[in-house]
């Protein structure tokens, strides 16, 4: 052999062996997988080494790293998606697009007991998952869909550290009894009532464990929760394990800064000393003092916030785990308050006997440590002389200077109280537990593979425990010697859910039955053990205990369900619930909740197939009956006695006791029943860029739970709650949805949402008529009550005010209105009905970009047609407030100026002003790093966020959107800049 035929003979012997070894060699397969809609990551991607358990899940930006031996082939799968095989060959990258399964498609839908394919949906039925959630700092859940949802209004009620939202599904169904939604979480339904010390009953749950919201709007879709449902539904399905060989560990941070966004419209110093110096007498003015005081600068501060979260995900053999600790420190904008939430969440999920058992165990801890801020210091803040220094070097009242009666030198009662001697003598903390736990088994019979067994077994514990100390000298409690006040309560939600189901497919008809048949069993419990009301020593009883407290109710259920499917075209749907609730007494304890929905899929049909411009189309029609029982008394329908609080006490001597008193009652208390009509219109255009749903809806409530007048004598109170009256609303709901753009390097997805309330009214409450009756008056607070009244004809809290007249120049003459039924007298048959708290039409607005590794959006929402009362002018907006005659001053909204008014005018129509605005929530930028390190398993990403960007509105007062439409010193919504981190490694 020839030296060059040896060499070549040795070089490619070496290249042959240099290769086998490569091909040999472990190395690093990275890239990312994404949906072929959008191009956005999807998370929880299996990706595999076809023919060995050598296995990662894509993150939650869609990227993954996985180990593996060259020339072996990766299975990618997830489910609701075509699952690909790709060879690895001599790549180190591999980038995947997953487009979606539609014989799949819906399989990830969760609807009450179990799920259903997206295609089978006959309801109104919305789902959001964790990709379109709300980015920023969120504390509480409700807040990730904030503006996201057509039907579905979420208003926060305050600004204060984990406060929860006012939430309405198509708007209100009672009058009296609750219009919150039913939430179940992880298939447990919860308490809408928070426990004693939590800010609001979802503040104990870590927005960061959910990975999705649906929202079952219609009674077609709710009617499988019967008793529970007339206010609608949202299910939250938390994160769970997934089948891995390697631990996944996600970190993220979020950092903020809280700042005020505006105070209150009053008389700086130099305005006041001004006008008391203009219309008081000589002794008002000697009354001023020598000081530039801006109180409501001293009260708020600049707020720091950190959420942190940290998950570990993976799977031990057969046993898929998450484990995921979280920690919330937020500081409030007003001075002092604070939220501490400690969370740990566990999710083991495994599968046995070739998958035909599926356990899904759920664990929930969160502690939180609350410091109450006094909230009274805000309208004190308001109110105060800014002529008057903070402090004073008199030995009283805590150095903190107060209104003082020159004759006896001493406190004036009467007077505004010190804004930061409320807030700095006032301790109010609560330390709050909860454990929300379920286990369910999924069990498909080995002998009978179509049908399934699912129990599940659900607790839900809540212990709440604090106290009050305000100190003998200070000024807002030294008449009775200061406070020391303790509380607790403990709460327990007990459940059993068992259910069958069975699924086939018959395809010699092509069609499709799911059928389900279950019962439950849940128990509430609450116990509240009683403590003496101390004073400020802790040893001298201010007030003797009452008895402790304990109530429980019970609600045992029996339901069905029938989906059934002919062709994927033609779908049918039939629910059956009965609920028997110890809320009511025997006769009246049980009620049915049945419900019907149609749909057709017509873009099955040959006639659109055929097309090019609808890519899909479907009309749904749905009919059904839902209840209500949460926010009526668990004893409502016999006599009950209950002990008075400390404002209802008996003096003996020098002690004073707790009274008992009775309850009103009514023994043949019932559910309310709420009849419900949808009619909706699913569509999509140019191969699903464009996606368009319009639904139309009619809700009629019938044996109303009011509360109405009592004749004289008949029962233990001038008023009882009991069936009465009806209601009737209408509405229309737009969603649109658009790709306007999906390039490889850039994207833009836009989304707007409408709800237009037709009409809203009360059609019966009386169950008598009468012909004089005005309605029912509701509570506004102090100061505030009877400015809305229930009344039929109108819509509920409709305003119910004076008309005011104004002179040539437009200005408003005092005490002077309209006479309405002339009769030359001025009463409350003059007072019109007018405008609502609540808007006609309210939007959603939602962009979303990304060019490369930068990503941007913003939320926006607009509500349109609400009123707003503006109860800080008409509280202080008078001259007699200033100059009160009694050797005290107040400030007052510089309204005082414009009105002319000297006294209250409290139900004018002058204070009553459109409220509608448009507000941009949330914006956001964010960054992706890749793997900015040496290790390429560690990606970085890194956003900012800014939270209540601005309002747009014509309100005149601090904020428009407050619950229940009057604004009376309110704790402001801050806005925050927040910078947040993200790692996966």
């Amino acid at each position: 052999m020839s030296r060059r035929l040896l060499l070549k003979a040795s070089v490619l012997c070496t290249m042959l062996l240099l290769s086998l070894l490569s091909f040999s060699q472990d190395k690093v397969i990275t890239g990312k997988i994404t949906d072929a809609k959008d191009g956005s990551g999807i998370s929880g991607v299996t990706v595999m080494v076809k023919g060995t358990t050598n296995a990662t899940q894509s993150k939650q930006d869609g990227t993954y790293s996985l180990n593996v031996t060259g020339g072996s082939t990766l299975v990618i799968s997830s489910v609701g998606f075509i699952t690909q095989e790709i060879a690895i060959g001599d790549k180190n990258t591999i980038d995947v697009t997953l487009a979606v399964n539609n014989a799949a498609l819906g399989e990830v839908v969760v609807i009450g007991y179990g799920t259903a394919r997206k295609r089978d949906l006959t309801g109104s039925i919305t789902t959001i998952s964790s990709k379109d959630f709300v980015k920023g700092p969120i504390t509480t859940p409700e807040q990730l869909i904030t503006g996201k949802v057509a039907g579905v209004q979420i208003n926060s009620n305050s600004g204060e550290p984990g406060v929860g939202s006012r939430i309405r599904i198509r708007g209100g169904t009672s009058l009296n009894a609750s219009n919150d939604p039913l939430i179940v979480i992880d298939g447990v339904p919860i308490d809408n009532n928070s426990v004693a010390g939590a800010p609001s009953p979802l503040s104990l749950i870590n927005p960061n464990e959910i990975e999705s919201f649906n929202i079952l709007k219609d009674a077609s879709a709710a009617a499988i929760y019967g008793s529970r449902a007339a206010n609608g539904v949202i299910i939250i399905t938390t994160k769970k394990g997934r089948k891995s060989n390697k631990v996944n560990v996600s970190f993220s941070t979020l950092n903020a800064i809280s700042t005020k966004t505006g105070k209150v419209d009053v008389m700086n110093a130099e305005q006041f000393r001004d006008f008391v110096e203009t219309n008081g007498n000589a002794g008002d003015v000697d009354l001023l003092g020598p000081e530039r005081t801006d109180w409501q600068e001293l009260i708020y501060r600049e707020a720091f916030s950190s959420d942190n979260n940290i998950s570990l995900t993976g799977g031990i053999k057969i046993l898929p785990y998450r484990l995921s600790l979280g920690f919330l420190n937020q500081d409030g904008i007003l001075k002092r308050s604070n939220l501490k939430r400690y969370s740990v969440g566990l999710n083991l999920s495994p599968k046995f006997f070739g998958d035909y058992l599926s356990v899904n165990a759920n664990m929930k801890y969160t502690r939180s440590n609350s410091f109450f801020a006094n909230t009274g210091a805000i309208g004190s803040a308001v109110y105060f002389d800014p002529t008057q220094p903070v402090y004073t070097t008199a030995n009283k009242h805590g150095g903190y200077w107060e209104w003082i009666d020159p004759d006896d030198n001493k406190l004036n009662g009467l007077a505004g109280k010190n804004p930061l001697g409320l807030l700095y003598q006032n301790e109010n903390t609560s330390d709050v537990d909860r454990f929300l736990g379920n286990i369910q088994f999924d069990y498909k019979l080995h002998f009978f593979p179509d049908l399934r067994v699912n129990l599940n077994l659900g607790y839900d514990r809540s212990t709440g425990q604090g106290s009050l100390f305000v100190p003998a000298e200070a000024a807002s409690d030294s008449s009775r010697g200061g406070i020391y006040r303790q509380y607790k309560e403990d709460k327990f939600n007990k459940l059993l859910d068992f259910y069958l189901n069975y699924v086939k497919n018959i395809k010699s008809i092509r069609s499709r039955v799911d059928l389900m048949a279950g019962y439950s069993y849940q128990d509430w419990e609450r116990k509240n053990p009683s403590f003496a009301d101390f004073q400020a020593d802790k040893t001298t009883i201010y007030a003797q205990a009452g008895q402790p407290f304990q109530a429980q109710n019970t609600l045992i259920s029996f339901y069905g369900r029938m989906n059934y499917s002919l062709m994927e075209r033609y779908l049918l749907t039939f629910t059956m619930r009965r609920d028997g609730s110890s809320k009511f007494a025997e006769d009246q304890r049980w009620g049915n909740f049945p419900s019907a929905a149609f749909a057709w899929n017509l873009g099955e049909e040959n006639f659109i197939k055929n097309q090019s411009f609808f890519s899909n189309l479907k009309l749904r029609l749905g009919w059904g009956i839902t209840g209500q029982q949460d926010g009526i008394y668990e004893y409502g329908y016999q006599p009950n006695y209950f002990y008075g609080d400390s404002a209802a006490q008996y003096q003996m001597g020098n002690q004073y006791y707790v009274v008992v008193r009775p309850n009103a009652y009514d023994a043949n208390l019932k559910w309310e029943e709420t009849e419900s009509r949808n009619v909706g219109l699913d569509m999509s255009f140019l191969r699903g860029k464009i996606n368009l749903s319009v639904d139309y809806y009619t809700k009629t409530t019938s044996d109303l739970l009011a509360e109405v007048p009592a004749p004289a004598g008949t029962n233990f109170s001038d008023k009882v709650t009991t069936n009465v009256g009806s209601i009737k609303n209408r509405g229309l709901e737009v969603v649109l949805n658009s790709e306007l753009f999906k390039r490889s390097d850039f994207s833009l997805d836009l989304g707007y949402n409408l709800t237009w309330i037709i009409k809203s009214e009360i059609t019966k409450l009386q169950l008598v008529n009468d012909p004089t009756y005005l309605g029912a008056p509701i509570g506004g607070g102090a100061g505030f009550n009877n400015l809305k009244y229930n009344t039929v004809g109108y819509r509920p809290q409709t305003f119910f005010l004076y008309r005011q007249i104004y002179d040539k120049e437009g200005n408003p003459i005092e005490g002077l209105y309209e006479d309405i039924n002339g009769d030359g007298v001025i009463n409350d048959f003059d007072k019109r009905r007018i405008k609502n708290p609540d808007p006609n039409v309210f939007m959603g607005f939602t962009a979303n970009a990304s060019y490369k590794q930068v990503s941007a959006g913003f939320v926006m929402r607009a509500s349109l047609g609400n009123y707003m009362y503006n109860g800080t002018k008409s509280n202080s907006g008078f001259a007699n407030n200033v100059l009160t005659d009694q050797d005290f001053l107040r400030n007052s909204h510089r309204n005082v100026s414009e009105s002319g008014f000297i006294s209250q005018q409290t139900f004018s129509d002058y204070y009553l002003e459109n409220a509608s605005f448009l507000r941009m929530d949330n914006f956001y930028v964010g960054y992706d790093f890749g793997s900015p390190f040496r290790n390429k398993n560690i990606r970085l990403r890194a956003n900012f966020n800014c939270q209540n960007v601005f309002v747009v509105t014509k309100y005149d007062g601090l904020d428009p959107e407050i619950n229940g439409g009057i604004d009376n010193t309110i704790y402001p919504r801050p806005r925050m800049f927040a910078l947040g981190i993200n790692l996966d490694f």
